[in-house]
């Protein structure tokens, strides 16, 4: 992002709360296993599995959409907001079927299973292969809304 630039919406796609607790769980599990190894096998069982999780619960929590004046940021691609075209907001149904049976394997698509708001948006760039970005989010009509100014 330019610093001169301003940020018109920002949104981190976060795991549920509930992930949290089953990675917990999992570092538990893992130390059960090695408890019959002794106390000390147990506790760095414990240790490696809660943070194997951990690591994977926040990587599915790390990605980002911004909007600003002129740029789409989504994880690492930047798109231009002149490139778009307008943006449809997707709940329930019909953002499940964006996802399955109605996707294209060409399109850009940042999918979080546990969010289950989306916004589809065509690409209008002839040169671009893509033909259109389909991004959970949380708040769809706010990111349709920065996107389609």
């Amino acid at each position: 992002m330019t610093p001169t630039s301003r940020l018109i919406y920002d949104e981190r796609l976060t795991a549920p709360k509930s992930w949290w607790a089953i990675a917990t769980l999992f570092g538990l599990s893992t130390a059960a296993i090695f408890m019959p190894y002794g106390l000390i096998a147990a506790l760095i069982a414990l240790a490696i599995g809660t943070c194997l999780a951990a690591t994977y619960v926040s990587a599915q929590g790390s990605t980002r959409i911004r909007v600003t004046e002129d740029t789409l940021y989504v994880a690492d691609a930047r798109i231009p907001l002149s490139a778009l075209g307008q943006p449809e907001v997707l709940q329930g149904e019909e953002a499940r079927a964006w996802r399955t049976y109605k996707a294209d394997l060409r399109a850009f698509m940042v999918m979080r299973s546990f969010i289950p708001g989306a916004v589809r948006v065509e690409v209008l760039d002839p040169g671009d292969p893509t033909p259109y970005l389909y991004l959970s989010t949380r708040m769809p009509d706010q990111l349709a809304k920065a996107i389609g100014r």
